[in-house]
C-alpha cells in the first residue's frame, strides 16, 4: 500500500470507528489513532513529516482561535492553572518513583510509562537523555497508546458523571468574555485593515514559521536538560498572540473561522495517524514480552492525576468544569484530548484553559522524568 493511499485509508477507518457510539460515549477523531495502531503494527508507518505537519496546523489553528479570548480568561485564572500544572504532572512521577519502590518496575520502564502516559515527547526525549537506555522507548509505546484514549474518554464521561450541560456553560462564559472584549472590538471596525490574501493562509503560515523559530530556543534546565516549547508550544504561542491581536499595524494578521476551523481538524488527523503508525511498531510484542503490570502502570500514571486535578480545581478552586478540562487536557499535555473535548464542548472556548496549563506541565514532565531518571 503506498504512503498516499494509506493515509486515506487510515482517515477513512479511523472516521468510521469514531462513529461507533457505546453506551453514548464515541472516540470521535481520536478512532484515527487507534486503526493507526494497527496499521503501525503489521509494519505500515507514516513519514514522520505527516505527524510533524498535523500538529502544527492543529496548534496554530487553535492559538487563532483560542486567542481572543485567553489572555483574558490566563489574567483572571493564572494560578490555579500553575497550580493544576504543576499537580498533574506531581501525582503522576510519585505514581512512578512508587512503582519502582513497591511494582518491581526498573527505573527506565518507569520513566518512560510516564512519559507514554502524558504523551510527553519532550519527556521521552528527556527520559533517554538521562537514562542511556532503549527500554525507555519500549515503555513509553506501551504507556501511549491509553495515554491518549484515557483522556478522550474522561473528558466525555465527565460532564456526564457532574451532571454539568457543559455547552450550556460555555455559552455563560463565551458571552461574558464578548462583553468584556466589545469596546476593543467596536474600535477595531472602525479601522480597515489591508489583507495579502483573504483566507488567512498569510497569517497561518507566517505563524508557523515564526512559532516553530521560537520552537527551538533551548533553556537549560537543573541536572543538565534543556527545555523548549517544541513543535507544539512554539506554534502555539505564536496562534494565540497573532488571534488575539489580529494586525500589525495596518496589516491584517487574522485567520477566519472558516479557514481555521477546518485546518484545526485536518491537523488532528494527520497528526493521530502519524503517531498511531509510529507508536503501533511492535506495540504487542512488547506488551506480550513484558507483562500486563506495565500497562496498567502506564494506565494509573493516567487516571489518577486526572482525578486528582478534577477533584481540586472544582471542589477546592471552585473552577467551571469547561475550564477544568481544558486545564487537565493541557495539563496531560494531549493534543488529541483536546480536539476531543473541542467536540464535546461544541466551543474552542476550552482550548484556552488547554493553552494555559501546557508550558507549565511540559516544563514540569521534562524536569520529572530527568530527575526521576538521574536521582533513583
Amino acid at each position: 500500500m503506498t504512503t498516499l493511499m494509506m493515509l486515506f485509508a487510515i482517515t477513512v477507518l479511523g472516521y468510521l470507528l469514531g462513529s461507533v457510539k457505546v453506551c453514548g460515549l464515541q472516540l470521535g477523531t481520536s478512532g484515527v489513532l487507534l486503526v493507526g495502531l494497527v496499521f503501525g503494527h503489521f509494519g505500515m508507518v507514516l513519514p514522520n513529516i505527516v505527524r510533524d505537519i498535523g500538529l502544527v496546523f492543529f496548534v496554530t489553528a487553535v492559538g487563532f482561535i483560542a486567542g481572543p479570548i485567553f489572555f483574558q480568561n490566563f489574567k483572571n485564572k493564572a494560578m490555579n492553572y500553575i497550580i493544576l500544572g504543576i499537580l498533574i504532572i506531581g501525582v503522576g512521577a510519585v505514581i512512578s518513583v512508587l512503582s519502582i519502590k513497591y511494582w518491581g518496575i526498573s527505573v527506565p520502564a518507569s520513566v518512560g510509562l510516564l512519559a507514554g502516559a502524558l504523551t510527553s515527547t519532550p519527556g521521552l526525549a528527556a527520559a533517554l537523555e538521562a537514562s542511556r537506555n532503549d527500554l525507555v522507548s519500549i515503555t513509553y509505546g506501551i504507556a501511549y497508546p491509553f495515554g491518549v484514549v484515557g483522556v478522550v474518554l474522561f473528558v466525555q464521561l465527565m460532564p456526564r458523571i457532574m451532571r454539568v450541560d457543559i455547552r450550556a456553560e460555555i455559552a455563560r462564559l463565551e458571552v461574558a468574555a464578548s462583553e468584556a472584549k466589545k469596546k476593543e472590538g467596536e474600535k477595531d471596525e472602525q479601522r480597515k485593515y489591508r489583507t495579502v490574501e483573504s483566507f488567512g493562509f498569510f497569517a497561518l503560515g507566517a505563524a508557523c514559521v515564526l512559532g516553530l523559530l521560537i520552537g527551538r530556543i533551548s533553556v537549560p534546565l537543573p541536572g543538565g536538560a534543556n527545555f523548549n516549547l517544541g513543535t507544539t508550544g512554539g506554534p502555539l504561542l505564536v496562534g494565540l498572540v497573532m488571534g488575539h491581536f489580529n494586525h500589525v499595524g495596518s496589516l491584517s494578521i487574522a485567520v477566519p473561522a472558516a479557514t481555521a476551523k477546518p485546518l484545526r481538524e485536518l491537523g488532528l488527523i494527520f497528526f493521530l495517524m502519524g503517531a498511531g503508525t509510529q507508536a503501533g511498531k511492535g506495540f504487542v510484542e512488547v506488551l506480550v514480552q513484558n507483562g500486563p503490570m506495565l500497562f496498567f502502570a502506564g494506565a494509573a500514571m493516567t487516571l489518577v492525576p486526572m482525578i486528582v486535578a478534577c477533584f481540586v480545581a472544582i471542589y477546592l478552586m471552585k473552577l467551571e468544569l469547561s475550564n477544568t478540562l481544558g486545564s487537565i487536557t493541557g495539563g496531560m499535555t494531549s493534543t488529541p484530548a483536546l480536539g476531543a473535548l473541542i467536540e464535546v464542548a461544541g466551543s474552542d472556548y476550552v482550548a484556552a484553559a488547554y493553552a494555559a496549563t501546557y508550558p507549565i506541565a511540559l516544563i514540569c514532565v521534562v524536569l520529572s522524568c530527568q530527575f526521576i531518571a538521574l536521582l533513583l
